[in-house]
């Protein structure tokens, strides 16, 4: 049995398979961002999930690509527990990038992937090699154009009264804003970069305001300078997405690159069923 696992920092979807492919179970546990988490909690999340605690040991093979996994050091963190918890699996780590790059783009074609969810990335693909310009510091200081930076944005446009009175109605109906709640989400509970992110529903909600409108398409134009346009043939390959907030503003990001005179490719909300064909494919 193969655990194919793709992971954001909100959530993470996991299919198992056979050798043939067969779909034998999937589930979803809350993300996995070794960034964010420690071991035990990690264990924790995957311990709530009764198709992963009762198949741990029958698992021949685990390939996780997850948000936070950029660097060796959280790779071979997360491996390491992953091996101890699967304890009859070849494990192999990737950042999450491999997974949107190998759902999106027909093998041997060269093409900038880029992930749009709670958090951002963009990376160039050779055909065989991924290449990145950018490394990603983090929610803090980076993920232009994320789910985050959006819920941020909303946040404080409505504490700095600069949200339209109607909109701010709809925001107050929709969300505990009370600052006490707020400052335990950021800065007490796990995962506030997720939390962030669920404000950006109200974004792609009232995308069609003026006011909704600049805060999307100045976060577009913000990832196009500050990421796709690192690389010099971004106008002569296709720029693939994953992730709901690439999925759910498709049109504003195609607006987008017709400005830019980009080429927009493929965009899935998740890439987790284009893993199954690629494993598959390459067992």
């Amino acid at each position: 049995m193969k655990l194919i696992v793709d992971s954001g920092s909100t959530k993470a979807d996991w299919i198992a398979i056979d050798d043939n492919g067969k779909v034998l179970f999937t589930t979803q546990t809350l993300g996995l961002n070794p960034e964010i988490l420690d071991g035990p909690e990690i264990i924790e999340r995957l311990n709530d999930r009764f198709d992963i605690l009762q198949n741990k040991k029958n698992a021949s093979h685990l390939f996780f690509y997850g948000a936070g996994c950029g660097t060796d050091r959280m790779k071979l963190a997360l491996s390491q527990i992953f091996q101890e918890y699967f304890s009859n699996a070849i494990v192999e780590v990737h950042e999450d990038t491999y997974a949107a790059v190998y759902a999106t783009t027909p093998k041997g074609e060269a093409a900038i992937v880029s992930i749009l969810g709670t958090g951002s990335n963009c990376s160039f693909f050779d055909g065989k090699v991924l290449h990145q310009k950018v490394q990603s510091l983090g929610y803090i200081a980076m993920d232009d154009c994320s789910g985050n930076v959006f819920g941020k944005e909303l946040i404080r446009k409505y504490y700095f009264n600069k949200m339209p009175k109607e909109l701010a109605v709809e925001f107050e109906k929709e969300y505990d804003l009370d600052p006490d709640f707020i400052k335990n989400k950021l800065y007490k509970e796990p995962n506030p970069n997720a939390y962030l992110a669920t404000f950006a529903k109200f974004l792609i909600k009232h995308k069609d305001t003026d006011f909704c409108r600049k805060i999307i398409f100045k976060g577009m134009k913000s990832f196009v300078k500050n990421y796709i346009k690192q690389y010099d043939n971004c106008k002569e390959v296709p720029v693939h997405f994953v992730g709901s907030i690439a999925f759910y503003l498709k049109d504003e990001l195609q607006e987008t690159f017709d400005k830019y005179e980009l080429q927009l490719g493929n965009v899935l909300r998740r890439p987790i069923d284009g893993l199954i064909a690629y494993h598959v494919a390459n067992q």
